[in-house]
């Protein structure tokens, strides 16, 4: 049940760390075995209540549409038979993956005889703030499971419903391996408030992970006491060179923009080469105007094509999440890179080429947590790079940098054996 504003937020944010440290700290010992159970009991939890699932998404969704979100946020807040099973499948997945606690980073024989290693260990308690996304209360609980950490999920809003049906299916794993059933807590209120308390829970909480807008992102980065995994916004840049395959670039350009609008890595701006513009970019702007997507560019573009709107300056720095690209001419690498990096969000960014120097040229100097090769960039998604899932897209460049999965929700620690040597 919602907890109601009047009541004591403080109180109950508290109650939660510190439930989550002491789950931390049974967890930062468990077996991979339990971890492992309670992450395959919960995917079969979430096939079997996939109907009260879809249920409650079904309110969140009538809720949403009263409130008038766009397309674009209802299609990141709905859930379908398909989506619920590629959850369980995520867990699955995760269970699959080599459990990262204990693993020995390096090692060395001192010639005092001293034995040094360095180990993974949890970062501890992770707590992750999030908007629209359901899903992400099976990914990010789930991941943190798996790297011995516990979690505090607190989720819009607008997905409140849906995320407390997949919060039972979790709660339902961790019972079955007879691991802390605060190990994985999502935080019972959509008051404010309690994001502010989270904030501040320095001595609890040891890194929060923010997914969300571009709003929500700036309000935790400006407030939080405690260290963040962040990403500001994802805008996202598909780079068609002079030398590129043209069928190439049409069929990747168009899954870059139109696949998932919605997400984070789907390709906002496309830059043309002068060079390709004749021969490519019609056939392009004919693709994504097929498939529902507005165009708009600069005077080149659309001298070249008349179905081009006009971009303004603000278009270049635009997270549109919605079927709207702008369009922008370059003139050759050198300059593609820099409108990047003058306008980008160092997510993720894409050259399509055949020709391997300025391929090689793009992936050294675009400033990027991802960099892609002709591929999409679409492909900006941890459970694609083989994770199982990820927690978010890390665009910092302290600790983890790009999808943050179950080896970068861990940390390390050196453990030093002797014989009884002192120290001269």
């Amino acid at each position: 049940m919602d907890t109601a504003k009047t009541e004591d937020i403080p109180g109950l944010m508290a109650q939660i760390g510190d439930d989550a440290k002491a789950a931390a700290r049974v967890l930062a010992g468990a077996s991979t075995e339990a971890k492992n159970k309670a992450l395959l009991q919960a995917a079969v939890s979430l096939r079997r209540r996939q109907g009260d699932i879809l249920s409650e998404n079904a309110k969140d969704m009538a809720a949403a549409r009263e409130k008038g979100l766009t397309e674009a946020m209802l299609d990141r807040l709905e859930l379908t038979d398909e989506r619920v099973e590629g959850m369980a499948k995520g867990l699955e997945a995760i269970a699959g993956l080599d459990d990262p606690i204990g693993t020995v980073l390096e090692e060395r024989d001192r010639p005092n005889g001293l034995k040094i290693q360095r180990i993974r260990v949890p970062l501890g308690v992770i707590g992750v703030i999030y908007e629209s996304r359901p899903n992400v209360t099976a990914d990010a609980g789930s991941l943190c499971l798996k790297a011995g950490n516990a979690a505090i999920l607190r989720g819009g809003s607008e997905s409140f419903h849906s995320s407390r049906a997949i919060m039972a299916s979790l709660a339902e794993g961790l019972t079955a391996a007879d691991l802390p059933i605060a190990a994985i807590q999502l935080v019972p209120t959509t008051d404010r408030d309690a994001v502010g308390e989270m904030l501040r829970m320095v001595d609890t909480i040891d890194v929060i992970v923010p997914r969300g807008g571009k709003s929500l992102i700036e309000r935790i980065t400006e407030e939080s006491k405690v260290p963040l995994f962040k990403h500001l916004e994802g805008n996202c840049h598909s780079y068609v060179h002079a030398d590129a395959d043209p069928e190439m670039a049409r069929r990747v350009v168009l899954n870059a923009k139109m696949r998932r609008t919605g997400v984070c890595g789907a390709t906002e701006t496309l830059l043309v080469d002068r060079a390709a513009v004749g021969a490519m970019l019609p056939a392009i702007v004919d693709d994504l105007i097929g498939a529902g997507c507005e165009v708009r560019g600069d005077a080149e573009s659309q001298a070249a094509d008349s179905r081009i709107g006009e971009a303004t300056a603000e278009d270049w720095d635009t997270e549109y999440l919605d079927a709207i690209i702008s369009v922008k001419v370059v003139d050759g690498v050198d300059d593609a890179i820099d409108h990047i990096t003058e306008h980008g969000s160092n997510h993720t960014d894409a050259i399509i080429t055949g020709n391997p120097d300025a391929a090689d040229t793009f992936v050294r100097k675009v400033d990027s947590a991802i960099v892609l090769v002709n591929a999409s960039t679409q492909f900006a998604d941890g459970g694609e790079f083989g994770m199982g899932a990820e927690i978010g897209i890390s665009t910092g460049k302290l600790h983890a940098r790009g999808p943050v999965g179950v080896e970068q929700l861990t940390s390390s620690k050196y453990v030093v054996r002797g014989e009884g040597q002192t120290r001269p």
